[in-house]
């Protein structure tokens, strides 16, 4: 409610409305954030394999291998993929209504392309080949319009419906229960665990800033920095021992 306070009276203050911002003497509330709870590699390998042969697999796997947001994946259309090249891009987002599902920009406000691993090509082949031949016993045939998250008849889900199968599904299975938005959390933290660099992880999971990443997965960090000292003090001893070596 600040945030959106202060925002509207700035826009009051460029109109002239206002001489001068009434909240940039208010300071904003203290938001305070919930531990983060996710999988780590080998529960995300059991969840893999716990959702395939069911429809959750290729949602699941476009969260947890690709970071996309729900309604990300429900907005997809096979013409945002280009298997060939390996990567899909990030377009839309469906956002349900009253009146229904409608599709707008994504969150950040800007498209983002996501480049694919070959785990995530081959699942993405063998789910088109799948849903063709689905589709065709319905005298339904597959287009680059089609959504590659939808219904049995290649109507396009609800983001709620998502997380209804989410739940159910992983009520079946002895993993943690998290949220199904929690999967984008989970590639988060695999990717800085990793060593990528925030700055890839922040275009990757469509950020508007690096800062809000950092802020987000902070608690990745201090492991990185350790490694990250680690690195350097293995480069600079091989460095000392062959300026010795070279010196004598």
């Amino acid at each position: 409610m600040h945030r959106i306070l202060k925002q509207a009276l700035g826009q009051a203050v460029k109109w002239e409305l206002l001489n001068r911002n009434p909240c940039d003497a208010v300071d904003p509330p203290k938001v305070e954030r919930t531990a983060m709870h996710t999988f780590d590699l080998p529960q995300t390998a059991a969840l893999i394999d716990a959702l395939r042969g069911t429809r959750m697999l290729i949602p699941a796997l476009l969260a947890v291998l690709c970071g996309l947001r729900r309604g990300e994946l429900a907005a997809l259309r096979w013409r945002n993929v280009d298997l060939g090249a390996g990567q899909i891009a990030v377009v839309e987002s469906a956002e349900e209504t009253k009146d229904g599902v409608r599709y707008k920009e994504p969150k950040s406000g800007r498209a983002r392309t996501v480049a694919l691993s070959s785990t995530m090509i081959d699942e993405l082949k063998a789910h088109r080949a799948r849903q063709a031949q689905e589709l065709l016993k319905l005298g339904v045939r597959l287009s680059r319009d089609s959504f590659v998250v939808a219904q049995a008849d290649a109507s396009p889900l609800k983001p709620t419906s998502i997380t209804h199968e989410w739940v159910r599904l992983l009520g079946r299975t002895t993993l943690p229960r998290i949220r199904f938005h929690d999967l984008r959390h989970a590639h988060a933290t695999h990717m800085l665990a990793s060593g990528v660099h925030p700055k890839i992880a922040s275009e990757r999971l469509g950020h508007s800033k690096v800062g809000i990443t950092l802020d987000l997965y902070s608690h990745v960090l201090p492991n990185m920095q350790a490694d990250a000292v680690a690195q350097v003090d293995d480069a600079l001893r091989a460095a000392i021992n062959k300026r010795t070596k070279d010196i004598g």
